[in-house]
């Protein structure tokens, strides 16, 4: 496959050029290759990367511009309308905070490899689909880059184990896009420590109501836009020709349908259960584990599989929308909008002074970034990331199999069952490679 060409070259005049019109807004602007192996210090402007600037892309960019200890440097995004509106409207952004009204100095480009490859860049924001995460998010820490990554974190099991071992191996920080964990005014939190300190006594059950698994892509092959770069598109998953389904033109206001083909998505199982069993696992302390034991339901349902773990919680796939967890003393549910329990004093009683807690996080972009300069954990690492979306691909491999699956989650393998272990990855398509 051809390289897409650059579109543009930052040289180093164009570079301190844009420094100094930046300084002019801001502190100044250290990249990580002038600063050596130092932290950024605590006043100085990370210079960030974005690759993919869709639904979700662009609603990060939004955040991004709104902190002043944040320059946004390049986008990277293959189809052209999108590309060219976010670097305007991160010019327009910045050119409203100069004396002379002026800004330019964010470059564009189609293939995230050259954005990669500058060494101008500190961090990346990786909004792209779940097919196109793992080779991203690998050369980015690679090249010591910082990452936060949407969820669902991976397209598969191997592919999770790679990202948190270079993420480990490469000391960069990561977030995974598990706002839940920081966001939606600190329910799920909340949840998570009355669980923890016992509210519910020993937990049974847990029901996670999301949608159903993927299925084979069979959209019709059209010809794909000029404007779009499809091969890039497409990346390492399998080669299938254009469907606007897949890749919708220019600005679209909604989320694109591909998260529900197997090729480049888990479906709306892993794409709202990479949140909701995120949730789970963190209440249930299994944020380094998982479950030992999938059982699908009969038949050909797409609902109500259960998982087993090790301490004889059970946890099903189906029931209410978001998180519901039974102990021996009651029940607590949560989602977005709401926390209820029953009885209700469960869920009002405040937390003693004694009483454990989580990590605290109340902003999951500002958690990342001040993560990234004090170079401590965030709220989601992509370890965590790695494990939560895990037992959404041990789900959807549940449901493909229709028979039991018995899983280690330290050896990160099924037991005694070869077919099963070959799914947990696939081999990206040439000339595309995790190495």
């Amino acid at each position: 496959m051809a390289r897409s060409p650059r579109e543009t070259s930052l040289s180093r005049r164009r570079f301190v050029q844009a420094a100094a019109m930046a300084s002019v807004v801001a502190p100044t602007i250290l990249s990580r290759a002038t600063l050596g192996a130092e932290k950024p210090a605590a006043n100085d402007r990370l210079q960030i990367g974005f690759i993919g600037v869709g639904m979700m892309g662009r609603g990060h960019l939004r955040r991004m511009l709104g902190y002043d200890d944040v320059q946004v440097m390049a986008i990277c995004e293959v189809e052209k309308t999108r590309r060219e509106t976010a670097q305007h409207d991160v010019e327009k952004q910045y050119a409203e905070r100069t004396k002379s009204g002026v800004y330019h100095g964010c470059d564009t480009h189609t293939d995230f490899r050259e954005l990669l490859a500058r060494d101008d860049i500190d961090a990346v924001l990786i909004a792209t689909p779940d097919h196109g995460h793992a080779i991203p998010c690998l050369q980015a820490a690679r090249a010591k880059k910082d990452i936060y990554c949407e969820k669902p974190l991976t397209h598969n099991i191997h592919e999770g184990r790679l990202i948190a071992d270079a993420v480990r191996e490469n000391k960069v920080v990561f977030q995974t896009g598990s706002q839940q964990r920081s966001e939606f005014a600190g329910r799920f939190r909340l949840a998570a420590n009355l669980i923890r300190n016992g509210r519910l006594g020993t937990i049974k059950t847990v029901r996670i109501g999301v949608g159903p698994p993927p299925r084979p892509c069979d959209l019709p092959e059209k010809k794909a836009p000029q404007d779009l770069d499809w091969e890039m598109w497409v990346g390492p998953a399998p080669w299938r020709g254009y469907n606007e389904i897949l890749c919708p033109k220019g600005i679209h206001r909604h989320f694109p349908a591909f998260r529900q083909y197997q090729e480049f998505a888990g479906g709306s199982l892993a794409d709202m259960g990479a949140h909701h069993f995120d949730i789970a696992q963190w209440a249930l302390e299994m944020d380094a584990s998982g479950p030992v034991k999938i059982e699908p339901p009969a038949g050909d349902a797409d609902t109500g599989l259960k998982f087993t773990y090790a301490n004889g919680v059970e946890m099903y796939h189906g029931g209410p929308p978001g998180c519901t967890f039974e102990g021996t003393a009651g029940k607590l549910y949560v989602n977005r909008p709401i926390i209820e329990s029953d009885p209700p004093e469960l869920a009002k009683q405040p937390l003693g002074e004694n009483d454990r807690r989580v990590y605290l996080s109340e902003n999951h972009h500002r958690n990342w970034l001040d993560c990234i300069k004090s170079r401590k954990a965030t709220v989601c690492p992509a370890e965590v990331g790695h494990r939560s979306a895990t037992v959404c691909h041990l789900a959807n491999l549940g449901y493909r199999l229709r028979r039991t699956l018995h899983w280690d989650p330290q050896t990160e393998q099924f037991k005694n069952d070869d077919q099963a272990n070959a799914l947990r990855s696939r081999t990206p398509r040439a000339p595309w490679s995790y190495t």
